[in-house]
């Protein structure tokens, strides 16, 4: 099971940025792909976005522009730039693992997802 540890939360003011880090437990960090999900307050859980262990990036349309995914894998560690922050963007952020590995096209829905990190809380307030 891979361990997957986010961190880089807080509270910021509408405009801000963050970023947040998501590092893996994982030799094979590689060769899967990484998701980014949120979850607000009575609301479901909801995809940011992915980056491909090919190092392709796909977002939610609505994120596209302000949120940006990278990741270093000498470090097990991808990122999520984000920037222009809004109040609604105030949810737990969660990152996760693809299941299986080397996959041939991205997954938007989290039961793709086999190994989640215990989620940062990002607050953006008006």
């Amino acid at each position: 099971q891979v361990q997957l540890v986010e961190s880089g939360g807080g509270l910021v003011q509408a405009g801000g940025s963050l970023r947040l880090s998501c590092t893996a437990s994982a030799r094979t960090f590689s060769s899967f792909d990484v998701g980014w999900f949120r979850q607000a307050p009575g609301k479901e859980r909801e995809f940011v976005g992915v980056i491909t262990w090919s190092d392709f990036t796909y977002y939610a349309d609505s994120l596209k522009g302000r949120f940006t995914i990278s990741r270093d894998n000498a470090k097990n560690t991808v990122y999520l730039q984000m920037v222009s922050l809004k109040p609604e963007d105030t949810a737990a952020y969660y990152c996760a693992k693809r299941r299986g590995y080397y996959s041939s096209s991205y997954s938007r829905g989290p039961n793709e997802y086999d190994s989640w990190g215990q989620g940062t809380q990002v607050t953006v307030s008006s």
